[in-house]
C-alpha cells in the first residue's frame, strides 16, 4: 500500500441545487476510506452532485465538509475555490497538456511532498513505458491512467471519477478497470466515482449512493443495498445480484476450478484464476445463478451447495409472479428468487435451513 498522508474523517454533503427544471437535493455522508459509487439512470444527479463537490458549481443552499475543514457554507457565505479545495478530479477525457509529455504531465501541479511517491505511483498505474510519450500517441485507457496519476501526484484528499471508462472498448475498459480496483485497494484516500455501468460498480465500489431525479433514495454499503427488496426497480442492470467474499483455498489444473473458501468455512468451486492461495476474491453472484433445495440432492450438477438460513421474504414492486428471499451465510448474505408456486410447495418460512445450489459465479478480484 502507497503511504497516505491524510487521516482524516470523510466528506459531509447537504445540498440543494436547482438547475432549470431539475432540482437536486442530497444529504449523506461518504466514508474516509473505500470507493464511493453514485448511481442512478441518466438525469438523476450523478454528475451534478459530483460537480457541486468539486466546487465546478455553487449550490443554492447547503455545506459541503471534507475532515474538519468546510467548503462551502451558504448560511456563512463560505466558498472554497476548486484548487483550493485539495481534490483530484478525473473526467471522462484525459485532458492532458498535449505539447508536454507524459512525465511532464505527471509533475505539472505536483506538490513537493509527492515526489518521493512518484515512482510508486507510476508502477502502480504501469505508466512508466510511457514516461517519454507525448499524449496523442497514448490510447484512450493510457491516457486516463496518466490523468489519474497526475491528479493524485497533487496529493488530493479525495478522488473524484467522472465516468472513467467511458469510450472505450471491451479490453481498454477491462484493462483500466484493473488498474482503478488496484488503485482503490493501495490508496489510502476516498474515492467517489460516478458511472452508470453496474458491472463497474460491482468490481471496485464499497459503498453506493443511490440517486433518482435528483432525490436521494438510499446510500450504504454496496452489498447491503443489494439485498434490499424495495431498491430492485432503482437498480436496474445490478440483475439482483449478491456480493460476497471468499478465499482462494487451493487450485485444482485438472479441471481448472479453483476452491474458495467463505467466511464461515464453507466452500465453492468457481472457474480458474491466477491469483494465489490466500488471494480475497470478490464474488457476484446473480439470483438468476440461485437454487434452492430442503436438503443437498445427490447426483446432481451443482457444484456449490452452501447451508444457509431464511433471514428475510419479500416481494419486489411489480412482480408478481416471484418471491425475493435473503439468505444468511455466516456473517453474509446471499439473495435468491423463486416463484410463488415453488415458494408454496417448499412452504419456505422465515429462519427455516435450506440449501442454496449456486450454477456459476461471477467474480472480481480485489
Amino acid at each position: 500500500m502507497i503511504d497516505e498522508p491524510h487521516d482524516e474523517p470523510g466528506l459531509r454533503v447537504a445540498v440543494d441545487k436547482r438547475l432549470g427544471d431539475f432540482s437536486l437535493k442530497a444529504s449523506l455522508t461518504i466514508p474516509a476510506r473505500g470507493v464511493t459509487a453514485l448511481f442512478g439512470a441518466s438525469g438523476s444527479g450523478k454528475t451534478s452532485l459530483l460537480r457541486l463537490i468539486a466546487g465546478l458549481d455553487v449550490p443554492d443552499s447547503g455545506v459541503i465538509r471534507i475532515g474538519e475543514q468546510t467548503l462551502v457554507d451558504t448560511q456563512k457565505g463560505v466558498f472554497a475555490p476548486p484548487h483550493r479545495r485539495r481534490l483530484g478530479v478525473v473526467f471522462q477525457e484525459a485532458r492532458l497538456f498535449p505539447h508536454y509529455r507524459v512525465r511532464g504531465n505527471l509533475t505539472y501541479g505536483m506538490r513537493p511532498s509527492a515526489r518521493p511517491r512518484f515512482d510508486a505511483i507510476v508502477s502502480l498505474l504501469g505508466i512508466k513505458p510511457l514516461l517519454n510519450r507525448f499524449p496523442a500517441t497514448l490510447s484512450g485507457g493510457e491516457a486516463r491512467r496518466v490523468a489519474i496519476g497526475r491528479a493524485l501526484l497533487t496529493e488530493p484528499r479525495l478522488l473524484l471519477m467522472d465516468e472513467p471508462l467511458t469510450g472505450l472498448d471491451g479490453p481498454r475498459k477491462q484493462e483500466l478497470l484493473h488498474y482503478i480496483a488496484r488503485l482503490a485497494r493501495d490508496i489510502d484516500i476516498p474515492i467517489v466515482y460516478v458511472s452508470h455501468d453496474p458491472d463497474e460498480l460491482i468490481a471496485i465500489a464499497d459503498h453506493l449512493v443511490l440517486l433518482d431525479q435528483g432525490r436521494l433514495l438510499a446510500h450504504g454499503r454496496l452489498e447491503e443495498l443489494l439485498m434490499r427488496f424495495d431498491l430492485t426497480e432503482y437498480l436496474g442492470g445490478f440483475d439482483a445480484a449478491s456480493v460476497i467474499t471468499a478465499t482462494i483455498a487451493e487450485h485444482d489444473h485438472h479441471y481448472a476450478l479453483s476452491l474458495l473458501r467463505l467466511e464461515d468455512g464453507q466452500r465453492l468451486n468457481i472457474p480458474l484464476v491466477d491469483n494465489p492461495p490466500g488471494t480475497t476474491l470478490r464474488l457476484r453472484i446473480p439470483v438468476r445463478d440461485v437454487a434452492l433445495a430442503l436438503s443437498k440432492p445427490e447426483q446432481v450438477s451443482y457444484r456449490n451447495q452452501l447451508n444457509t438460513k431464511i433471514e428475510q421474504i419479500g416481494l419486489v414492486a411489480g412482480n408478481k409472479t416471484s418471491i425475493e428471499l435473503r439468505l444468511r451465510i455466516g456473517e453474509q448474505v446471499l439473495r435468491a428468487r423463486l416463484t410463488r408456486k415453488s415458494f408454496d410447495e417448499l412452504r419456505i418460512k422465515e429462519n427455516m435451513p435450506i440449501v442454496a445450489l449456486i450454477r456459476s459465479v461471477a467474480f472480481d478480484t480485489r
